[in-house]
């Protein structure tokens, strides 16, 4: 059941597919939209009831007019769709999001499987070239040059249909994300409270300083596994869907592997 979610000061596109099986709520990177679940979507529908939905100015979801935080945003939708308790699946910003659910309300998480997840309060390396050539982009609205730059950082394994078209459903959303978008507290160094059961998959293609980052993140959650995805980049569900599928089912379902 498509529809649309109000949020504050707006409002979100979101997809619940129904049916008996326990909730799961799915949160997509900020390379893409929540169609990047569609390849992972028929093998979790099995099992659960999938809720996803697309970050504003992301997608199917219409650009932000007021100011928003992605943990805020997240909790309206859960409390729309009645669920109190749900484990989350995120990938790059979307895991991010799920992190600091997991630490600023503990009890509505019941696992985390995060996928190159995105880490506020991480000490990237500064890249002052790649952050010059973005920021130009930007500045002059050059959509189809932010998709090509995305592409290049973000896609190693390869830019094809379904990647271009998950960088096209992003860009716009870069526009005005300094605008209005609220950053949520910063979680790094809170990482070692997380009571969660957690996994983090980072794919070998990947940036290096984020596989970097996903390594630190993985030793400084108690309990967590870490999983290497060889040939993959930044897009693990358009890449490797079964692996995906099969890990979250089995995290998410409460059966480790």
């Amino acid at each position: 059941m498509e529809l649309t979610v109000p949020v504050s000061g707006g409002q979100v596109w979101a997809d619940d597919t129904g049916g008996d099986g326990p909730p799961l709520v799915l949160l997509h990177p900020g390379v893409g939209d929540s169609r990047i679940w569609d390849p992972v979507l028929p093998k979790l529908t099995e099992h659960h009831r999938v809720i996803r939905y697309d970050v504003r100015g992301y997608g199917r979801s219409p650009q932000p007019t007021a100011s928003y935080s992605l943990c805020d945003d997240l909790v309206a939708v859960l409390d729309h769709f009645g669920v109190r308790r749900v484990p989350l699946v995120g990938c790059s910003m979307g895991g991010a999001t799920a992190m600091s659910l997991a630490l600023t309300d503990p009890d509505r998480v019941t696992a985390l499987v995060l996928l190159c997840p995105g880490v506020s309060g991480y000490p990237w390396p500064e890249e002052p070239q790649v952050d010059a050539e973005y920021e130009a982009l930007a500045e002059a609205g050059d959509v189809e040059g932010l998709v090509a730059f995305g592409l290049r950082e973000w896609a190693a394994a390869g830019a094809d249909e379904s990647a271009v078209n998950q960088l096209r459903a992003a860009a716009p959303a870069w526009l005005t994300e300094d605008e209005y978008q609220r950053r949520d507290p910063p979680v790094f160094d809170r990482l070692r409270e997380l009571d969660t059961p957690t996994v983090v998959m980072v794919g070998d293609r990947d940036r290096s300083t984020l596989i970097a980052c996903n390594e630190e993140v993985a030793a400084r959650i108690p309990g967590c596994r870490l999983v290497r995805m060889p040939g993959v980049d930044h897009l693990p569900p358009l890449r490797v869907p079964e692996l995906v599928a099969k890990t979250v089912l089995a995290y998410c379902g409460g059966k480790l592997l």
